[in-house]
This record gives structure tokens, sequence and C-alpha cells, in this order.
């Protein structure tokens, strides 16, 4: 438990004309990324087109130090620079333990709640989501004639319940406990 991972949370703004040049980029920079020491996993949330021009990136290490040393590394710094002509805004990110970037909206600062507060607000919310996900998507599987299967079923259903718990229900459920949480 004392080692939980580490987050970064990275944004970038994109200059309109320039975002086929950076996803060029990302074909560089990800291979690049995943083989640095202690690499878990990556998200990447695209902008949505002609709408929007930012990329956020959520990039996963074992341990913070790890996380520290890519984000500081001599790589990263060289394939940042080549991307900065793309960038609207600075490259800007949040380094965060575990699941903290879950309880910090970007306007927060850095300031993180207590852990026990951090357990019962994710428990909270995954409670429900864990009830209703499977009553609601179960049907539709059967539906669209995927046969029964326990595991691929649970695959199914935690990755909505985690796509949810990242971009609706915390987000929101955070800002609305903000003064419990933060106190």
């Amino acid at each position: 438990m004392e080692n939980s991972g580490a987050s970064v949370v990275i944004t970038h703004h994109i200059l309109e004309c320039k975002q086929k040049e950076y996803e060029k980029w990302l074909d560089e920079i990800l291979p690049v990324s995943k083989h640095a020491t202690g690499f878990i996993d990556l998200q990447i949330v695209r902008p949505i087109p002609k709408l929007t021009f930012v990329y956020t990136v959520i990039i996963r290490f074992d341990t913070i130090e790890n996380l520290k040393s890519w984000m500081e590394s001599q790589d990263r710094k060289h394939l940042i620079e080549k991307a900065s002509p793309f960038f609207r805004k600075n490259d800007r990110y949040q380094i965060k333990s575990g699941l903290d970037f879950l309880f910090n909206a970007e306007n927060e600062g850095h300031k993180v709640p207590v852990r026990w507060k951090q357990y019962l607000v994710t428990w909270s919310a995954i409670y429900p989501l864990s009830l209703i996900i499977p009553v609601l998507l179960l049907p539709i599987l059967r539906w669209l004639g995927i046969p029964l299967n326990h595991y691929f079923d649970a695959f199914i259903n935690s990755g909505c319940i985690v796509l949810l718990m990242v971009y609706v229900v915390m987000p929101n459920y955070t800002r609305l406990i903000k003064k419990w949480l933060f106190k």
C-alpha cells in the first residue's frame, strides 16, 4: 500500500493548424515513454474535432521517482522542444501519487485530500456504479449477441466504471463535496 504508484496528467493546448503534426509527434514520444523505467500505462484524451484543441495525456509509473526521472529526462526534454511549435500554451503537467489526480482539479493547485477521505469518496462513487452498470450493460451485451462470459462481462463492466469515474463522476463529485474533502 505504501508504494501506490504515480501518475502525471499532461495537458497540451495545440494550435488549430498543428494537430496533424502533434499526432505524428505522439507517434514518436509514446514508444520512448513506454520504454522508460517503471512505466505502467498511459491514456490519451484527444480533443473533440473542430471544437476543442486540448490533448490530455495520463501516464502511470510504478514509483514517483521513476515518473520524475522520465519527466525530467533529456529524451523527454528534447521531444518537448521539438513539439513546442505546435503548442498554444507551454507543456503543463501535474504529478500525483496513486489516484490523487482524481481529487485535484487543474485550478485547485497542488492540494490533495487525506487518504482516508479519498478512500471514502472513491468507495462511495464506485459502489453505486458497480450495482448500476451491470444492470444496464449486460442486457445490451446479450442483445448484441455477445454470449454470457463472466470474465468478458467483468472486463467491460470495470472498463465502463473506470471511464465514468475518471471522466464523469469524480470531477463532478469532488467539486460537489470540495469543502469537506479539502478541509
